[in-house]
């Protein structure tokens, strides 16, 4: 990869750090999707030393939690509750038809790489998606519930759950963020009294 390659690639990930997403972070301001898929990664690291994922190839599920939202470089961010098929299609089109750009051999480990995410087959890329689930959970949480849509009250209880059903670790972490919602939200009920 040449030096105006590899600046290219990093100017076209780099609109990520301005693309907001659905979703506002404490301080009241729109989340980035960059900040999404550096948490996502974050995420990924921290579950490598546990002993259900030790088998897994760690260095790649965080390449998939790094590579994931690229597509939205080119679409923007579709909150999850809105995005179609056909949205879906576009924006993995776009993706693949820029990662076909890339020369060897980049081109090769990243088509491979969002065929494997995109399959949803292995354990690192179930995994992935898992954790990209459990992001959103987390940073709505987070966020001002006086953010939240109202169709959020119900969704952020089930939003991901048939993606971490596979992991008895992912099911206990996903328990503690349930009574964090549960708790957020009956606060919401008490502050309006």
């Amino acid at each position: 990869m040449t030096s105006d390659q590899f600046l290219s690639v990093l100017k076209q990930a780099g609109i990520l750090k301005l693309t907001k997403r659905h979703c506002f972070l404490m301080d009241d301001r729109w989340e980035s999707v960059a900040e999404h898929s550096w948490r996502l990664a974050l995420m990924a690291m921290l579950l490598a030393e546990e002993p259900e994922f030790s088998d897994l190839d760690t260095n790649k599920v965080i390449k998939m939690c790094l590579i994931h939202d690229l597509g939205e470089s080119f679409t923007g961010d579709i909150p999850a509750f809105l995005k179609s098929d056909s949205q879906s299609d576009i924006e993995d089109s776009l993706l693949l038809r820029w990662v076909s750009s890339f020369p060897e051999p980049q081109r090769t480990s990243w088509t491979d790489l969002l065929n494997e995410m995109n399959a949803l087959e292995t354990p690192e890329a179930k995994l992935y998606k898992a954790l990209d689930k459990m992001e959103a959970l987390i940073s709505h949480d987070e966020s001002d519930i006086s953010t939240w849509l109202p169709l959020e009250y119900d969704l952020q209880l089930e939003y991901g759950q048939k993606e971490m059903a596979f992991s008895p670790k992912l099911v206990e972490i996903r328990s503690e963020i349930d009574a964090w919602t549960r708790r957020k939200i009956e606060e919401s009920k008490t502050s309006k009294n």
